[in-house]
């Protein structure tokens, strides 16, 4: 047998380009001129595509979801599950699972959901679904009680500063000078006190970007040289939270007779807006 014999048979059997080369010492590009040559072709390998081949975009493969078991569904009736519980909508399902017309699927897929051993087996599903998004709609959760303890000093903070007015006086000895020429200033008196008038000006700074939390702005612009910032809605935060979170016991009376005021004290301001509407 020649030694490209050999070589084919290596190649056959899997081993390297590389290997090959090393082996019957030849060089890289010999073993790949033997293999073109003689059009070795390996069990099971697929033809390369051509350079000019736009290649085709293939979803990466996901594992299958363990499901739980049931002995008394099919697979059809499973994947119909599977599909109910991504829109919810039965006749969707219904096609997805087992194909036919619209019309087919609008008969038979609602006659599914009722069918007491797909609702067991959805229920099951649910609860796997409720285990596996549990972490994620505790971040949820977490995210808004981030929002809700939120404040705009988080994100700027601002202050007022007192400046003493003077006056803008030409001269041409003034230790000042302008477009205009030389100038100085001259305190600017308050007629009623007999004191140097004051003025305040407004600072508001952001704070650096890399020192806050950004999650909590809903925008952020700059109008007339001033930064307005917008933060995430507070108050629809702390209600999705009172949505979710179980009821607070309360058993101590003042804080009952607390309660109740706070109850009272918004019904009357209710009752007056409504009395503001009808005058």
């Amino acid at each position: 047998m020649s030694k490209m014999e050999e070589a084919k048979a290596d190649y056959l059997a899997g081993m390297k380009y590389k290997d090959i080369a090393k082996k019957y010492d030849v060089s890289l590009n010999t073993v790949k001129s033997w293999k073109t040559r003689n059009k070795w072709q390996r069990k099971n390998a697929t033809k390369k595509k051509s350079m000019h081949t736009k290649p085709e975009k293939v979803a990466p493969a996901l594992p299958p979801p363990e499901l739980p078991d049931s002995d008394e569904l099919n697979d059809k009736q499973k994947a119909f599950c599977l599909y109910y519980l991504q829109r919810y909508n039965a006749t969707w399902a219904y096609q997805k699972a087992y194909g036919g017309s619209y019309e087919n699927a609008l008969a038979h897929g609602s006659r599914m959901v009722g069918n007491g051993r797909i609702k067991k087996y959805l229920a099951e599903l649910k609860k796997q679904q409720s285990q596996d998004l549990y972490a994620t709609a505790n971040d949820i959760l977490l995210r808004y009680l981030n929002q809700a303890t939120s404040n705009v000093t988080d994100v700027l903070s601002f202050r007022t500063e007192k400046h003493l007015a003077y006056y803008k006086v030409r001269d041409k000895n003034g230790p000042y000078e302008d477009g205009g020429g030389n100038f100085r200033y001259v305190p600017k008196i308050d007629p009623e006190t007999g004191e140097q008038a004051y003025y305040y000006t407004n600072i508001v700074e952001l704070k650096d970007s890399s020192e806050i939390d950004t999650s909590n702005i809903k925008s952020i612009r700059i109008d007339k040289g001033e930064p307005v910032v917008e933060m995430e809605d507070r108050q629809k935060a702390m209600q999705i939270l009172l949505d979710r979170l179980p009821e607070p016991e309360v058993n101590d009376e003042s804080t009952n007779s607390l309660l109740a005021a706070l109850s009272n004290g918004m019904k009357k301001i209710w009752s007056d807006k409504d009395g503001d509407k009808d005058s």
